[in-house]
């Protein structure tokens, strides 16, 4: 099973440009660390920190049906129904199920899985 880093997504509504063509097909792709980070810097978003979500949504949106460039102004374009579904499919498949870890019990050998948790991992290191 290859790891997946593009999703596939249909708009709800979709998005139509000037020339009056809708387009609802696009493709999503996993955020990195630096699309979460570097928008943190624009003015736009230290103004109003609403606008982190049309940057992170322009630079992870990579297709949306024949646009040749997805910006912030594309996003903008959007209807309300159609960021909701992106701010879904964004959460979705860049939140990560904790790691689970095969392991047995020492006393009994019954093995089993567990989940790690790091964020009480790191919590007892402070």
């Amino acid at each position: 099973m290859a790891f997946e880093t593009e999703y596939e997504f249909e708009l709800p509504r979709g998005l139509v440009d000037d020339h009056g063509t809708l387009h609802k097909r696009g493709v999503m792709r996993l955020a990195t660390a630096a699309d979460e980070i570097l928008p943190m810097k624009d003015p736009r978003v230290q103004q109003n920190p609403g606008y982190l979500t049309i940057i992170l949504l322009a630079r992870v949106v990579t297709r949306l049906g024949d646009l040749k460039h997805i910006d912030t102004k594309t996003i903008e374009k959007l209807f309300t129904a159609d960021l909701a579904y992106l701010q879904n499919l964004y959460r979705h498949i860049n939140d990560m199920e904790p790691p689970r870890l095969h392991t047995a019990c020492p006393k009994c050998d019954h093995e089993y899985e567990v989940e790690v948790d790091f964020l009480s991992v790191t919590e007892g290191l402070s």
